[in-house]
């Protein structure tokens, strides 16, 4: 009987103690996911580019450092700085006179070899009728060695065939020509001077034509592609404005100023004489896509950033520094071609989404994917 009560008040207080043990437990949190969004940064309205201006400086289309392949004296040197060439002429040119003698050296050896390789034919020929007329006269070792000889001599002509091409090349390097139209603006050595190959003789530019390379913000790079029509007004010509289009826009922004490269080309003023180096500035008077006057405006964004929900339109915005997301509500206006306006809730140089954001919730971080 003693027994049964021990065992019973043991039970007892292994069910008592059961409950007390559960609530020793904490219940684990799950972390809400990191989803990966692509993002950018919003820009001022599309007008807003129309106008601004923004500073640099004009290069050439084409610019080069011209030097000889090979090494020599300097005998003509017509080149002067400011000088207007066509393409093929003569800039300078190296004493030609051991170039020539080595051309006719090679020359005479293709003569001479030219002549040894008929002689050889000759032989060869001569044996083989004879064996045709009388197999036993020729031994078939004697048309070998006959035949082997003149293809030494066919390999010797050939050989010296391309020594003569090279040489004729050697002396056409004697002489640096222009490789387009342009102008000389610098000269590295003088007249008579001893001159390695490769060594930087002039400097020619093409200056038919002007690139002028302008630096644009980070926000405002996606619209440089919509640009229909600029202007470049350089100091030097302060009541010049001269048009000019987009030629290449840059892939990479610069590490310390966060803005991309622009170029834009146009052609030489009449009248004026723009040179590589000169600086100015530049502005784009025509957008497209730019808002009619009088319509709304506003920030223009993908319409892939717009959230519709019962609680109204939204865009998630990026907290930079933890990278965490919140809904911020905005009223949208007119779309164009390059996204829908907001008209609220936005005002430039935020951090939103445009990809991702029908999978995120408030506070939820973020990976940025660019």
């Amino acid at each position: 009987m003693k027994l049964s009560s021990k065992i019973t008040v043991s039970a007892l207080t292994v069910l008592f103690l059961l409950p007390l043990t559960g609530c020793g437990k904490k219940e684990e949190v799950k972390e809400p996911a990191i989803r990966p969004v692509k993002t950018m940064r919003v820009t001022d309205s599309l007008e807003k580019l129309s106008g601004r201006t923004f500073p640099g400086k004009a290069r050439a289309t084409q610019e080069v450092n011209l030097s000889f392949r090979i090494s020599g004296k300097l005998k003509t040197f017509p080149a002067k700085v400011g000088d207007e060439v066509k393409k093929g002429d003569i800039l300078a040119s190296l004493d030609p006179r051991d170039f020539e003698v080595e051309l006719d050296n090679v020359r005479g050896q293709l003569k001479k070899t030219l002549a040894a390789q008929q002689l050889a034919r000759n032989d060869y020929q001569r044996v083989v009728r004879i064996q045709q007329k009388d197999p036993g006269a020729i031994s078939q070792a004697m048309i070998d060695a006959k035949k082997g000889e003149l293809d030494s001599a066919r390999a010797q002509v050939q050989s010296l065939k391309a020594a003569v091409d090279a040489a004729r090349d050697t002396l056409q390097y004697t002489r640096l020509k222009a490789p387009f139209d342009g102008t000389v603006v610098e000269t590295f050595v003088d007249n008579f001077q001893e001159i390695r190959s490769k060594q930087p003789v002039v400097r020619l530019v093409d200056t038919r034509q002007i690139e002028f390379v302008v630096n644009i913000p980070e926000n405002l790079i996606s619209l440089a592609g919509e640009v229909e029509k600029a202007y470049v007004r350089f100091d030097a010509f302060p009541e010049v404005d001269i048009p000019a289009r987009v030629k290449e826009i840059g892939k990479e922004a610069s590490r310390t100023t966060r803005t991309y490269p622009i170029t834009l080309i146009m052609d030489q003023p009449e009248g004026l004489r723009i040179l590589p180096g000169m600086a100015g500035k530049a502005w784009a008077d025509k957008v497209s896509g730019d808002l009619p006057a009088g319509a709304d405006s506003g920030p223009v964004i993908p319409m892939s950033a717009i959230l519709d929900d019962e609680s109204g339109t939204k865009v998630w915005i990026v907290d930079e520094g933890s990278k965490k997301v919140h809904s911020q509500p905005v009223k949208v206006g007119r779309v164009t071609r390059n996204g829908v306006v907001i008209l609220e809730g936005l005002k430039g140089g935020e951090l939103i989404v445009t990809a991702g954001a029908h999978s995120l919730d408030d506070g939820q971080q973020v990976k940025l994917l660019n």
